[in-house]
């Protein structure tokens, strides 16, 4: 049954098994009928929450913002418990949380904090939060934990960093702009001097060969009259001995 939802990568004894799923790869033994996962092995690669490959958000004040988290499992999982926490000031305040029957049920979410809408769905997998009209007390580290049952309650966590601000900075794009003409500015030089050399090179090799023409012509136009003034002079009568 486990072997049919992930994907075989390769097999590297008739007992051991690679599998591979969106983020993870996992060792399974298998012997007859049985399939279960290599001890010592699992540990490290166990539940994994993500939030993505950009850990934070700088957003203005006032605006709605997503904080993503999403989780994955080798073995799929079974009553998984996640939440949403905000440390304030070093002390962890619960923003919502909620327990995951299996892959693809919407959980009953409890939010405990205002504005915050549970928005993943759990489709997918994820689990991600929307936070209506942010303010400056919106602010600063949420953590994304989830606790799978079925891997023995091993537990992951990812953190997700929201900065307000004011208004947005306006990045100073001066030394992109310069750099980039002067690259281009390098670039179209070469290009006209490769042409120029190319155009200087055709042009010498076509007056070379107009030379050479010239130079055929002339002695060939040498050797008709040497060959003519011979002709005459042989054409002279032998005076005749008396």
């Amino acid at each position: 049954m486990l072997v049919s939802l992930y994907e075989p990568l390769e097999i590297w004894s008739p007992t051991v098994l690679l599998l591979k799923t969106k983020r993870l790869t996992c060792f399974v033994a298998f012997s007859h009928q049985y399939l279960f996962v290599v001890p010592g092995v699992w540990s490290a690669q166990g539940l994994e929450m993500s939030v993505g490959k950009v850990p934070f958000l700088e957003a203005v004040n006032g605006s709605t913002v997503m904080l993503p988290c999403t989780y994955a499992s080798c073995i799929g999982i079974k009553d998984l418990y996640f939440n949403w926490q905000y440390n304030d000031n070093g002390t962890m305040q619960k923003v919502c949380d909620a327990v995951i029957p299996t892959e693809d049920v919407v959980p009953d979410v409890k939010v405990f904090r205002e504005r915050v809408e549970f928005i993943g769905k759990n489709h997918k997998n994820n689990i991600s939060i929307l936070i209506w009209n942010i303010t400056f007390e919106d602010g600063g580290l949420y953590t994304c934990f989830g606790r799978n049952p079925k891997e023995k309650n091993k537990n992951h966590s990812a953190v997700f960093h929201l900065i307000v601000v004011d208004e947005l900075r306006v990045v100073d794009n001066t030394l992109t702009i310069i750099i980039a003409s002067a690259v281009g500015g390098a670039i179209a030089f070469l290009m006209a001097f490769m042409l120029l050399k190319n155009f200087t090179l055709f042009v010498l090799a076509k007056l070379e060969e107009k030379n050479k023409e010239c130079l055929v012509s002339s002695s060939g136009i040498d050797n008709t009259e040497n060959g003519l003034s011979g002709s005459k002079a042989d054409s002279k009568p032998t005076p005749k001995k008396k």
